[in-house]
């Protein structure tokens, strides 16, 4: 055995460049594609961050402007939600819809708790926002049905804004009392947003917003979960006859779908599943065509050295060698250098995606009303980066194998007459 790599050595030796050469296309190859799998992965890990704790069956209605003429009514009209919206689209669609909450905001609100005060907008919501939207209460409770019956004057806030008021005093915000221009509301809960909004809200009982501050029945937003809407056309007729509802009661053309705006998570979590395919799909085709450069490399290499070789291995054969050590020889030759340099490739790969994972691991883009993680741990699954560095070891033995075959079989008279 000893002697086997003694002569792998010498064959290294003697061909440094040529080995060099084919060693750098199989480690970059394994390297790139680790990247890739990497940066692809940094993708969908943010989209997966974002959606987790949103609920996919749910459809949120956002008002907005004409822009066309309808019924007599020029183009540019403003559509204004309220209350009767929400009961008319449980009344149409009572088949389809498990609950339904809404949202009424209220701007610019000075906050105070002692001498510490912050400036946020409130927000109106119903029990069910908590379901329904990518918040997390940190502690205390939520809002309740109670609260809603009774107009309490309870707030919830953001972790961040409890900090700003309470952190200084070391106060516990649960249970203490905060004013809101003049009016006393007390803290039963905190939340976090997950990462997900810049939005500091304080979230009170709906009815309470409405009532004091003159809201009336108008609606920021409402949402509704769903049921029975299974797949992506389903949910396009669901949208078709929402929209000629809310047409009939606002008076604007049904196919003008700038009147109201339909976010419908599940449609587009469908659309986005389908890009992240594609994205996964691009990704692993860019680089098993990467690999294919390393796997060519070596199989020319091993061509190469299989023809200088026909006269020695012929004479191995005349001096009794037996057609399966030298075939042993050319393979262990190809798997030695494939499975050196694949393993520099997947470890500088693994490296490179940890450098990203730290350098980029979790970027956001923020228009100053929101943010959105963009980027998120792009890192590879060990086990996949194991595998391709496996497959490529294969492929390299293969390359040996067919050539070394060739070679065995040529009879040593024929072998001595090679050039």
């Amino acid at each position: 055995m000893f002697d086997i790599w003694q002569e792998i050595y010498s064959t290294i030796k003697r061909n440094k460049l040529r080995t060099a050469l084919t060693g750098f296309a199989i480690a970059w190859g394994i390297f790139m594609l680790i990247v890739l799998l990497g940066a692809g992965n940094g993708l969908i890990h943010a989209f997966e961050l974002e959606s987790k704790d949103m609920a996919y069956n749910s459809i949120k209605i956002f008002p907005g402007r004409t822009t066309k003429s309808f019924d007599g009514l020029k183009e540019g009209r403003r559509i204004q939600l309220d209350n009767r919206d929400m009961s008319s689209t449980q009344e149409h669609f009572d088949d389809n819809i498990i609950n339904m909450g809404a949202t009424v905001n209220q701007s610019a609100q000075n906050v105070s708790f002692g001498k510490e005060y912050v400036n946020i907008g409130l927000a109106g919501i119903y029990p069910n926002h908590l379901d329904l939207e990518a918040i997390k209460l940190s502690t205390g409770r939520f809002i309740n049905e109670i609260d809603l019956e009774e107009r309490r004057k309870v707030i919830i806030l953001h972790k961040r804004t409890a900090d700003v008021l309470f952190e200084k005093t070391h106060t516990e915000p649960v249970g203490q009392r905060v004013n809101v221009n003049g009016i006393n509301f007390q803290v039963v809960g905190l939340y976090n947003d997950g990462g997900s909004s810049t939005n500091n809200d304080g979230l009170i009982p709906f009815t309470t917003l409405q009532t004091i501050y003159g809201k009336g029945d108008k609606l920021h937003n409402f949402v509704f979960s769903t049921k029975g809407l299974d797949n992506e056309q389903t949910n396009e007729v669901f949208e078709e006859n929402f929209r000629k509802m809310m047409g009939s009661s606002h008076r604007f053309d049904p196919s003008d779908k700038s009147a109201v705006w339909i976010w419908n998570r599940f449609t587009q979590y469908l659309q986005t599943q389908g890009a992240m395919s594609i994205l996964r799909t691009a990704i692993w085709v860019i680089g098993i065509f990467t690999l294919l450069s390393g796997i060519v490399g070596v199989s020319n290499i091993m061509l190469i050295t299989v023809k200088e070789r026909t006269r020695e291995f012929g004479i191995r054969k005349a001096l009794g060698a037996k057609p399966q050590s030298i075939l042993f020889l050319i393979i262990v030759e190809s798997v030695v250098i494939t499975t050196f340099f694949g393993y520099i490739g997947m470890v500088a790969g693994i490296g490179a995606t940890e450098w990203m994972n730290a350098a980029f691991g979790n970027q956001t883009m923020d228009n100053g009303m929101w943010s959105s993680t963009v980027f998120h741990d792009p890192t590879v699954d060990l086990a996949i980066a194991i595998q391709a560095t496996l497959t490529l070891i294969i492929a390299g033995t293969l390359a040996g194998y067919f050539p070394a075959r060739k070679a065995v079989r040529i009879r040593p008279i024929e072998a001595l007459r090679a050039d």
